[in-house]
């Protein structure tokens, strides 16, 4: 049974467990938030020019924020200034959205091929690596709408969720960050109850080699094996999953970013975002 963490919020995304505290975006709030077990919110950040999305740090524990439609990777420095880590403006085709950061900085920035808000002709996606001084380099092309990043305890594989494809797909990362050995890792299955699609948004990894699922469209969370066989669901009155992480202190306990709709214009007419918990039995491991 799922209990609510926190709920008011606009609509929430980019869960991390970090420092004995669960950090998020609240996206359409256009803030980052942090809270401790019991509940207690305190503001990071503030983006009123944009909408922030996936989160990271650097390894002195700069935060770093993906700011989705200005296309950059924003910083936060020691002062609490917001400043431009990378603006990826140039070699985006669309909105970015999530991103993961391994422990020597270098980040991984998903660029969906499209404006998420927007519609329109979506474009191959792609996995943009920026390296802990800024500079950038494409990793991966040609993706399915990537949005969850998933790094494994080794930090050796780096596994992409390709929304339009429904799969999660694993390369084998180089000291240097770059990716090779593209390979499906799982084919992810639908719901029996629900539609003939299961498109991964946010997703974290367990110490089993499983992988959680927020679907969006089956409004529901899956634990999925590497086979594609989903041995747990779960789904929440009126709320839609968009990501999730396995945090607490032991990584037990499974967080998750709801909230009642997707799109701007249904999020902004009530603040019904939601992070909501869960207990599992398989602790995280990996970044998220």
């Amino acid at each position: 049974m799922a209990k609510t963490i926190l709920d008011g919020l606009w609509f929430t995304e980019g869960p991390r467990w970090h420092q004995d505290r669960l950090w998020f975006s609240d996206m359409h709030g256009h803030r980052v938030l942090s809270t401790d077990l019991r509940g207690e919110v305190r503001t990071e950040i503030e983006m009123f020019d944009d909408e922030p999305s996936g989160l990271g740090w650097l390894p002195d524990e700069r935060l770093l924020v993906v700011a989705m439609e200005t296309q950059q990777l924003r910083r936060v420095d020691a002062d609490g200034t917001l400043a431009v880590h990378a603006d990826l403006s140039a070699v985006a085709r669309g909105s970015l959205n999530d991103m993961i950061s391994a422990s020597d900085g270098m980040a991984y920035v998903g660029d969906m091929g499209n404006r998420i808000q927007e519609g329109g002709d979506r474009q191959p996606g792609q996995t943009i690596a920026v390296r802990p001084d800024g500079s950038w380099f494409v990793a991966a092309d040609g993706l399915e709408s990537p949005n969850g990043h998933i790094l494994t305890p080794d930090e050796s594989v780096l596994l992409v969720a390709e929304s339009a494809a429904a799969r999660i797909t694993a390369f084998d990362r180089a000291e240097d960050g770059s990716l090779s050995n593209r390979r499906v890792y799982a084919h992810l299955q639908p719901s029996p109850t629900g539609p003939p699609f299961a498109p991964p948004d946010g997703i974290c990894l367990d110490s089993e080699g499983a992988i959680w699922v927020a679907d969006p469209i089956g409004a529901r969370v899956f634990r999925a094996l590497p086979s594609g066989t989903t041995t747990e669901e779960y789904r929440f009155d009126g709320l839609i999953p968009v990501a999730c992480v396995l945090g607490g202190p032991d990584r037990r306990t499974l967080y998750i970013c709801a909230a009642s709709d997707w799109k701007r214009d249904e999020v902004l007419k009530a603040p019904t975002g939601a992070i909501l918990a869960l207990d599992v039995e398989i602790p995280g491991v990996g970044r998220p």
